[in-house]
């Protein structure tokens, strides 16, 4: 009788919460708030995820005067600038400061890889103070800049020109048809059997040089790949995620695209994370299969207990959040796929005016 009664309570609870009271509170934005806060937990690791970001992006922007996301990001606003038709006499005052500050801690670091983004650095930097006219904001800066780049060696392996924009050069564009780029795409389908055959580590980074050419909010590119092909870990990683049921111990490799909140000095742009990786993942995902590799796409839920053993298994810092896991391998040709058949062209596409 005690338990039945428990039940009962339990469901007109469950009912009360998840039913009743949001038809209520979705009416405002105070209210839905409140809701989240007392009645409903499931942004409070989003919430500390994306302020973990924004303090540590702060930190090293005000505090350490060393941000690298800051100098990705203000690299590609001066860019902006450059390319700009009229372009100004003076532009950048507002930012050219914190970006020389970056600039200074960034360059300062030892580091022994090659990094080409250096020499964007640098070069967009060199390129903006010889065409900016005499301002007293900018002189400052561009001593200060100088002062470093002239103690600086050359980044191991640059590219040859400056890496400054461009115009493009209609000779060198791909000569991938519109015809056989649409056969790609229906090529690709979610592959769940695949060969019980070790994936070649280097096509895999071919994959993701392809698919770090992906457009980036302001070139930042907030997020990283982190790619579990070894067998033990392996039987872990397959069964984090939901989705994976049945086909798990076919996978080689998964790869877990993880966002980097702390790429972000506003909430504005939490979502950042997301609508970049997605853009990325798409081409990887073509990219594998030009290299004999197949893929399926995992959702990754957002469930506490998954997020927990997930940010354990890869030693996530807060700011970090898994995005969505990747099962790939060499695709076993007896292996069926489904045929999704994809919404039509004149319900997904809507032209105005």
């Amino acid at each position: 009788m005690a338990n039945t009664l428990r039940n009962k309570l339990g469901r007109f609870k469950k009912h009360f919460l998840e039913v009743k009271l949001p038809q209520y509170c979705y009416k405002s934005g105070f209210l839905s708030s409140l809701y989240y806060a007392f009645f409903n937990r499931s942004f409070n690791r989003e919430n500390k995820a994306v302020l973990a970001g924004k303090v540590k992006h702060i930190k090293e922007a005000v505090n350490l005067k060393s941000n690298y996301f800051l100098l990705v990001r203000n690299t590609h606003r001066i860019e902006k600038g450059l390319l700009m038709r009229p372009r100004k006499e003076v532009f950048a005052t507002a930012f050219i400061a914190e970006t020389v500050d970056s600039y200074i801690g960034v360059m300062g670091k030892k580091d022994d890889t090659d990094n080409l983004q250096k020499k964007w650095f640098t070069d967009v930097l060199t390129e903006y103070f010889n065409v900016c006219q005499p301002h007293p904001v900018v002189d400052r800066q561009k001593e200060r800049f100088l002062n470093v780049h002239a103690r600086q060696s050359p980044v191991n392996g640059q590219l040859e020109g400056g890496a400054i924009p461009y115009l493009r050069n209609v000779s060198d564009f791909s000569s991938i048809s519109y015809e056989e780029f649409y056969k790609l795409n229906r090529q690709r389908r979610s592959v769940r059997w695949f060969l019980d055959k070790p994936v070649d580590r280097a096509l895999i980074d071919k994959a993701i040089l392809a698919a770090i050419q992906a457009p980036s909010a302001c070139n930042r590119q907030p997020f990283e790949y982190h790619i579990v092909d070894d067998k033990e870990l392996l039987q872990t990683v397959v069964e984090l995620p939901m989705g994976t049921k049945g086909y798990a111990h076919s996978i080689q490799a998964m790869i877990v695209a993880v966002g980097n909140l702390d790429a972000y000095f506003d909430e504005r742009d939490r979502h950042l994370i997301y609508i970049d990786a997605s853009l990325a993942n798409m081409s990887l995902m073509l990219a594998l299969e030009t290299l004999g590799l197949a893929s399926c796409p995992i959702n990754w839920p957002d469930i506490e207990e998954r997020e927990v053993k997930m940010a354990k298994f890869l030693k996530l810092q807060p700011y970090q959040r898994p995005i969505m896991c990747i099962g790939i391998g060499y695709p076993d040709p007896q292996g069926m796929v489904a045929y999704s058949e994809k919404r039509p062209l004149d319900v997904v596409r809507k032209y105005l005016g």
